[in-house]
């Protein structure tokens, strides 16, 4: 529905007769093939439409813009006539609401086979949309000085872009655009008033409800479902020129080459983003969305930095860790025999043939990851909390203060309209309107639910199986490492559960990226059935979707390693079994972190390092085969048009993508950051080139999006909040269920009993004994060379000697109590000064509040002045008709007067 009540499909019929009139008496006639404009148009016989160059955005006459294009071949294939139908009834229904044609021949196409339908959206049609979307338009240049209190703004000097690319236009008081109060707003000129990507975004608005086909009974519209049957080829807006060369037409702003220079090469990487200027060549949801990663990108520093420390710190604190020094001892690690890694097949073996693993467990395992921990649950609260102002900037800054999503929910998405044949009144505006019935829309949901979980499972699943997996290939690697020689010069770094790990992580990488793959198709095909009333709805839904199916996907790996692993392995004389087949496996003497660390870097960085090349590769190479036929032509005869043609589709779901990427991404820096204090450093460097990746594609390899209008990431901002409320309970399980700072704690204050070396002996207390002769047979090894008769494993257990044999002991118990209360402690703490930050931080600086209400003041005044003005215009013209009147009575009656003198 509209501001005045009217449908917006019904707005548009009944606009189109109003500007097919206006049409006909401003511009002659409404014309199709470029023929008649050209012979109404003076000097057209004249032009010659190859001297256009390919930079040419204009229509022949070199007057029009070119706000849209259509691309269509009429070969002889499977229903062409009917097609031929849609397009002429589409393109005679566009004339009608307005928008002016004109086809280039397929003869001028580069592949002689191409249509090119180009649209026109004259002054009528604009004034006329504009009032019906709500768009603002300047009434007045702003005089609010700009802020200059920054003392260290020198300092950023050399990241800074020049002026004229950070503010391409003055900044103005704006008002909703009124088609009957025109005088009011700054018009200098009608044809550069609206900017090609508002332009855009009025015909596309057009293109989508505009009618092609009647079957029974049943009206079938929009260039969505021509561009799904194969009507139309393309429909895109136009880039203004190359992105490596300016326009050769002085009309056009070359904002394409300038973004390129100035934004989209990898030598920019540390100037700051225009984002003024984003905004205004692409719309402001696509420029919200570069504004929030350049953001997230400038917190991740501090993370990284702090990150580093930690890691440093693990460094050089590394041959200080008495773990590791009493496992690498001879006399000490080396004379400790620890029980079989398998069942059968595997041999006894020494706890010092695991020194380098456990050395570098230190570098993630030590006090600096408590830190760590704490430290990103205060960051992930600043980052949200300040992004949240810079967005109420932006808002204000971009003119969308007044927009609220409510809007979107008044534009119906045409698959709605078209699909919900059923109509019933709306209580508000008391107009039919179309709807879906409750049990049509409960059985999709239950469908698209039962679909979501039966993915769900099968990512469980395919885990089970990378489980089972490291299950049967942990004892095939621990018997081939054990009896091979010439694997003894890296043995000592390449231990049979590294071995799993790594293995492991590779195959349950290449799995997600298969079911992602897969999913994504699914996912839309559900979100369709669904039906979604409006476009803010589709988008929300499929988020839900592909969030909690990539969160299950990406994270599910980690959390069994984080929480599961080695938990539940029981002991030698009682091991627990997977599906009584496979011996659960048991986490490294030095513990599972350093596990953990190799599977998040594994799934991260092989994430990240795909993401670019699919991102980047694949787009360049597809444009490269498009384009390979056109090298050889005359630089005059390929098109702007056709140029746009040949390159990628960004899509309505591009942005998605990019969303979803980055927010993983975020899930792997906070969810399980203490187990890897670099992760924000490999967050960062993979942002500050997926900045340059983005801008660069978007720029040179695809096509012009549609600009659409956003005030802020949506959804998008709940399931961040969400994410970092659970990093704060995952973390603070990480430090104490999967790494061993607690039970060293519990051990220097319980236990130690060495007060010059306290942490002396932490490893023979964490290692528990285990009688050679208690072996079950199927645990049982089957050589026994040395003739061992106990091993060691890792456990709290009383030894076989003791009356509660191979129970837990107390300093079981110790260690558990200890690991609890540092939970509820540390979540407490950080939870506390989360909220405690997150209440001090206002979300709106007070500076742009009053800039709101400032802007909002003038404004109101601004239009109070208009209409006072407008009423006193009115009231002096009433009276001077009525002095006019007296006059003319006056000499009448003086003309009787002498005639009959």
């Amino acid at each position: 529905m509209n501001r005045f009540g009217q449908k917006e499909d019904e707005t548009l019929i009944e606009l189109s007769d109003t500007l097919a009139l206006n049409g006909e008496e401003s511009n002659g006639v409404l014309f199709e093939n470029g023929s008649n404009a050209d012979s109404e148009l003076p000097g057209n016989s004249e032009i010659d439409k190859h001297r256009q160059s390919k930079d040419s955005v204009f229509f022949n006459d070199g007057i029009r813009r070119i706000d849209f294009v259509l691309s269509y071949t009429d070969e002889p294939i499977k229903d062409a006539e009917k097609k031929a139908e849609r397009r002429k009834e589409f393109e005679k229904n566009l004339q009608q609401a307005g928008l002016h044609l004109e086809t280039e021949d397929k003869k001028e196409s580069e592949n002689g086979k191409t249509f090119f339908v180009k649209v026109h959206a004259p002054w009528e049609v604009l004034s006329t949309y504009a009032e019906v979307l709500n768009i603002k338009a300047p009434i007045k240049e702003n005089d609010i000085p700009p802020r200059n209190d920054n003392p260290f703004e020198f300092l950023s000097k050399p990241f800074r872009l020049p002026k004229e690319v950070m503010q391409p236009e003055p900044d103005y008081f704006t008002a909703p655009f009124s088609k009957q109060r025109q005088e009011l707003y700054l018009i200098h000129d009608e044809s550069t008033f609206f900017t090609p990507s508002t332009r855009n975004r009025i015909v596309y608005y057009i293109l989508s409800r505009c009618p092609y086909e009647t079957e029974e009974g049943k009206k079938k519209f929009g260039i969505k479902r021509l561009l799904t049957n194969g009507t139309y080829l393309a429909a895109y807006p136009l880039h203004d020129c190359q992105y490596w060369n300016k326009a050769k037409d002085k009309n056009c702003e070359s904002e394409r080459f300038t973004l390129y220079s100035e934004w989209a090469r990898f030598l920019r990487f540390y100037k700051e983003q225009p984002l003024d200027l984003i905004r205004k060549y692409y719309g402001e949801k696509i420029g919200i969305y570069f504004a929030w990663l350049g953001f997230y990108t400038e917190m991740l520093f501090f993370a990284a930095v702090v990150g580093f420390i930690c890691f440093l710190y693990g460094w050089i604190t590394m041959d200080e860790n008495m773990s590791s020094k009493e496992i690498c001892d001879i006399s000490i690690g080396g004379e400790i025999i620890m029980c079989p890694l398998c069942d059968r097949n595997c041999e006894y073996w020494k706890l010092n043939t695991t020194c380098e693993p456990s050395q570098y467990s230190h570098l993630f395992d030590n006090v600096a990851t408590l830190f760590f921990a704490i430290f990103m649950g205060i960051w992930v609260t600043l980052f949200l909390e300040f992004w949240k102002r810079r967005q109420a900037r932006l808002e204000y800054e971009w003119d969308l203060v007044d927009f609220e999503e409510e809007q979107q929910q008044l534009q119906l998405r045409p698959e709605y309209e078209v699909k919900c044949t059923l109509r019933k009144r709306n209580p508000v505006t008391q107009e039919d309107e179309p709807y879906l019935p409750l049990t049509s829309k409960a059985a999709r949901f239950c469908f698209s639910g039962a679909t979501v979980l039966f993915w769900i499972s099968l990512i469980i699943a395919s885990m089970i199986a990378v489980i089972v997996y490291r299950l049967a290939v942990y004892a095939a690697f621990a018997s081939i490492m054990e009896n091979n020689e010439s694997l003894e010069p890296i043995s000592g770094l390449l231990t049979p559960q590294l071995a799993t790990s790594v293995t492991a992580s590779c195959l349950n990488f290449v799995i997600i990226m298969i079911l992602n793959f897969l999913y994504e198709r699914v996912a839309i095909w559900i979100t369709d059935m669904e039906i979604p009333r409006t476009h803010l709805e589709y988008e929300n839904r499929l988020t839900m979707k592909m969030f909690l199916f990539q969160f299950v996907n990406y994270y599910s790996s980690c959390f069994y390693v984080a929480f599961f692993k080695g938990k539940f392995a029981g002991y030698p004389g009682d091991y627990t079994y997977l599906f009584s087949q496979w011996r659960n496996e048991e986490c490294d003497p030095a513990g599972c972190l350093i596990e953990l660390t190799t599977q998040l870097t594994i799934v991260m960085a092989g994430k990240q390092i795909w993401g670019n090349i699919q991102e980047a590769l694949v787009p360049w190479i597809w444009n490269w085969w498009g384009r390979r036929k056109a090298r050889g032509h005359p630089e005059n005869l390929y098109s702007r048009w056709e140029q746009d043609h040949d390159l990628q589709t960004f899509g309505n779901l591009g942005l998605f993508y990019e969303y979803l990427e980055m927010v993983i991404q975020f899930g792997f820096i906070t969810l399980f950051v203490a187990s890897f204090p670099l992760a924000p450093l490999l967050a960062l460097m993979n942002n500050i080139l997926e900045i340059r990746v983005d801008s660069w594609k978007l720029t040179t390899q695809f096509r012009r999006p549609v600009a659409a209008k956003a005030h802020s990431i949506g959804v998008w901002q709940e399931i961040l909040n969400g994410m970092a409320i659970l990093s704060v309970v995952t973390n603070a399980f990480i430090v104490s269920f999967t790494s061993d700072m607690i039970p060293r704690l519990v051990y220097y204050y319980a236990y130690s009993s060495n007060e010059s070396s306290p942490m002396a002996g932490y490893i023979n207390s964490s290692l528990s004994v285990f009688n050679v002769s208690d072996f079950r047979d199927i645990s049982r090894p089957l050589e026994n060379p040395m003739g061992y008769t106990t091993c060691r494993y890792r456990d709290y257990r009383f030894p076989p000697d003791h009356e509660r044999r191979y129970m837990h002991s107390m300093q079981f118990w110790h260690i558990l109590a200890a690991k609890m209360a540092f939970i509820i402690i540390m979540e407490h703490v950080v939870f506390l000064v989360k909220f405690f930050v997150a209440w001090m931080i206002p979300d709106v600086p007070s500076e742009v509040k009053a800039r709101i209400k400032r802007e909002k003041y003038l404004t109101q005044k601004i239009l109070h002045e208009y209409e006072l003005y407008k009423l006193k215009e009115k009231l002096c013209q009433k009276d001077c008709t009525v002095d006019l009147e007296r006059e003319v009575i006056a000499t009448e009656g003086k003309v009787q007067l002498s005639e009959v003198m």
